[in-house]
């Protein structure tokens, strides 16, 4: 295949209610101290922090009346600094806007989006560290320190965040402005080199922005930055897919080239090879590991956190492991289930990962997780060896001579192994997939056909065709197994996932929610209660491990609710109009699976596309078809009960509808 790059991407930045709640976070910065206008303004941000809905991603969010007078600074300090961290979450979000047009250069503003993004991560390998991070040892501090406590919502380290992301921010568009043509665009890349003299005359472009915002960063700290750098902006400008296009149309050779996601891999760059995935055998390699651990820890510490009782750990977890994000992030996630179980891969000379040893739990300092992996049939047929991995590692630890209290992976297999009249060992069965050839759960194609009766039918589908478990002791072959595999699933106490690129999140593709079991466990669960639904996001150096529900209101904020996205989808046409229906469609697609979509997500975007008569145009005018299919969305998400809304919306949907099937029919 010939790869294009991502789409063009920007920040998702801030609008409506939600810029208005910024800026009264800046006003505050400067009154703060101030025991009259302080708390006042404290008491708009909470009242427009409700408004903007804010109040679901705060849970200690004072109420709507409270008066903030009575409140110390420090107080008010933490209520400020929890929704202004939440601000700076929606603004940073990297965002595509339109669609990729095929040998069009990037504009100014998208190459300084991708740069940022590439510059924010430590690159140990090739010797220097993120950009960030430099900047952070300029003031004496730890980058890592500032993330933790931005993610806590301290205001002055969100203030902080804030004002190194912005230098950084600053010290790449010095880099760019150099190569930005009249037009706005970049079509070729200004050497380094001549900026260099510059530095004889009080720094270089990039140091001088730094310093402006406050930093003073050395010149031979940030060299190897930029240098690296402008090697990526001349990768990512460079206009190869035309040619490489018409050369693979016309039978000639293509020069061959690595796959992946271009912020963590720039070397994929650029666009216009033949392009190839990596040695399957070869993952997970020992940076991914070092990732795994971070949102391991960042997971347990939040599920035990949000238990009853602040401490308990989940017993067990369901993952779900893609083909295409392992081979982009080289395994994170399969080393995110090795790490779980307290068992470390380990490779052999030539770097292939086929041996595993035992972390001991005293070193561990915690329970062995038991895990439940639905592995994509993309994942069988690329990881194979790499599911035997998991497997084996599944067994080793139920294996162990260990206190199941200690060890949940033992505790449920002896439980199953007695309730099924089986071996401990084949008890442990815990890696499934679809059978051979087959692939998806179809509960994605389900909801986008709207042919489905019920949620008990998405349910039994997905057992059904995911329900095929591999056995290391009999390689070769997936075996029927749909009632182990309900067996482990009825032990599940968190369902998750990982987001680990900016150009796919949860509503971009039905994928997500096809292969999501956390409504399955619920119906398999004893108790009947619902897990909790996790989902990890490392498309930043800033790894984030959220709720289910507060990443599908970060991404409805972000994209379907952001005029910055719509706008930029409408002005690609045609296609731009499909795009944003297909969202919704994916939205409600959790409805079904999870049922964490919250009812202003439906509320607010009825707003945005229906009940305004210049978009419902403007949406008619571009993609009729894709209009009518958003509305009978709408009108689905409110008959199968997702959407409570009022009599006078539907009537507006149902009288819609009519006159766009008028209108495709011709009458």
């Amino acid at each position: 295949p010939i790869p294009s790059p991502p789409p063009p991407a920007e920040n998702a930045g801030l609008y409506k209610g939600l810029k208005e709640t910024g800026e009264l976070v800046s006003s505050y910065k400067g009154l703060r101290e101030n025991e009259s206008r302080g708390p006042s303004i404290v008491n708009s941000i909470i009242a427009n922090a409700y408004v903007c809905n804010l109040d679901k991603d705060i849970d200690d969010l004072p109420a709507e009346d409270f008066d903030s007078k009575t409140m110390t600074i420090d107080e008010r300090d933490s209520v400020v600094g929890k929704v202004y961290q939440r601000l700076m979450e929606i603004e940073s979000r990297l965002l595509p806007c339109g669609l990729h047009t095929v040998g069009v250069p990037p504009t100014a503003e998208e190459a300084i989006a991708t740069l940022v993004n590439i510059a924010q991560l430590d690159r140990p390998e090739d010797g220097f560290k993120g950009l960030p991070r430099l900047v952070a040892e300029s003031i004496n501090r730890d980058i890592d320190e500032i993330y933790r406590n931005n993610n806590n919502g301290v205001l002055a380290d969100v203030d902080q965040l804030n004002a190194i992301n912005t230098a950084c921010r600053n010290a790449v568009r010095a880099l760019v402005d150099s190569s930005t043509n009249s037009e706005g665009r970049i079509e070729e890349v200004n050497p380094l080199f001549k900026s260099v003299g510059s530095i004889f005359a009080g720094g270089s472009a990039w140091s001088k922005a730094l310093k402006a915002e406050g930093f003073e960063v050395p010149e031979e700290a940030l060299s190897p930055n930029f240098e690296y750098l402008e090697f990526c902006l001349k990768q990512v400008v460079a206009d190869n897919e035309l040619g490489a296009l018409v050369s693979a149309l016309d039978g000639r050779y293509i020069v061959p080239g690595p796959g992946g996601d271009p912020i963590r891999n720039p070397d994929v760059l650029p666009t216009g090879k033949n392009m190839h995935a990596l040695d399957p055998q070869s993952i997970p390699t020992a940076a991914a590991v070092d990732c795994a651990l971070v949102v391991v820890d960042r997971l347990l510490e939040r599920l035990a956190a949000d238990s009853e009782d602040g401490e308990t750990y989940p017993e067990s977890i369901a993952f779900t492991l893609w083909g295409t994000d392992n081979i982009k992030t080289y395994g994170e996630s399969l080393a995110q289930v090795l790490m779980l179980l307290g068992i470390r891969p380990v490779a052999d000379a030539i770097g292939r990962v086929n041996k595993l040893e035992v972390i001991p739990l005293e070193e561990l300092g915690r329970p062995r997780i038991d895990v439940v992996v639905s592995c994509s049939g993309v994942f069988r047929d690329l990881f194979i060896n790499q599911m035997a991995l998991m497997d084996r590692a599944v067994k080793m630890a139920a294996e162990l001579d260990e206190d199941p209290t200690k060890n949940f992976i033992r505790k449920h297999a002896l439980e199953q192994a007695e309730e099924q009249g089986v071996s401990v060992r084949e008890a442990a069965t815990r890696v499934f997939s679809n059978s051979a050839g087959s692939y998806s759960a179809n509960v994605g194609l389900a909801i986008e056909n709207g042919g489905w009766e019920g949620e008990q039918q998405l349910q039994e589908q997905f057992v059904n065709r995911k329900g095929f478990a591999f056995n290391s002791d009999r390689p070769g072959q997936m075996d029927a197994a749909q009632d182990q595999f309900k067996s482990a699933l009825k032990t599940v106490d968190c369902t998750f996932q990982n987001l680990d690129s900016s150009e796919i999140s949860l509503t971009d593709v039905s994928h997500y929610y096809d292969s999501d079991p956390t409504k399955v466990v619920s119906s398999l669960r004893n108790d009947k209660k619902k897990p909790m639904a996790m989902m990890a996001d490392t498309t930043t150096a800033n790894a984030q491990v959220r709720s289910l529900g507060e990443t599908v209101r970060l991404d409805a904020r972000t994209k379907l609710l952001n005029p910055k996205f719509y706008e930029g989808m409408l002005a690609s046409g045609y296609e731009g109009t499909r795009e944003i229906t297909k969202r919704l469609r994916n939205t409600m697609g959790w409805s079904a699976t999870a049922g964490d979509v919250d009812n202003f997500i439906y509320e607010d975007a009825n707003d945005v596309f229906i009940a305004d008569p210049e978009m419902q145009q403007r949406l008619l005018d571009t993609n009729p078809n894709a209009f009518r299919d958003m509305i009978t969305t709408f009108l689905e998400a409110n008959g199968r009960g997702y959407w409570d809304t009022s009599e006078e919306n539907i009537e507006r949907l149902q009288e819609l509808y009519q006159e766009v099937e008028d209108r495709i029919e011709g009458v």
